[in-house]
């Protein structure tokens, strides 16, 4: 008796907000990586904690964010690991010094498209 919700996006719109779900994706990954190059002091402590962003980021990414996640967990720990990514993309931004509405849009508009987007998985 149950069935699924209808939803009101066609598959091109929902392609296309996938596409832009992604690009934000990798943005988080851009945002820590270079926060973790430019805001420690080079050469050291830079590249290690550059290269451990970007990995720690990807590994977030792929065990839980991607289109076939390594790891499965329900509607709400999805979001909130997304959550999470996204802050660390926003806390990223702001300690480069950008301007916070900039990063506060950044989230917003992530967290927004982590919640209409739906999963191909399911």
């Amino acid at each position: 008796m149950t069935s699924e919700p209808q939803s009101n996006t066609s598959p091109r719109d929902s392609q296309a907000l996938q596409v832009v779900r992604g690009v934000i994706h990798v943005a988080v990954v851009v945002n820590a990586t270079v926060w973790g190059f430019f805001d420690w002091a080079f050469p050291f402590p830079a590249v290690f904690v550059g290269l451990g962003a970007l990995l720690i980021t990807i590994l977030i990414w792929a065990l839980f964010l991607s289109p076939k996640p390594v790891l499965h967990t329900d509607r709400f720990g999805h979001g909130l690991i997304e959550l999470l990514f996204l802050a660390s993309g926003a806390g990223a931004l702001l300690a480069l010094g950008v301007p916070w509405w900039i990063a506060a849009a950044f989230f917003v508009v992530g967290a927004i498209l982590g919640w209409i987007v739906p999963n191909r998985n399911k």
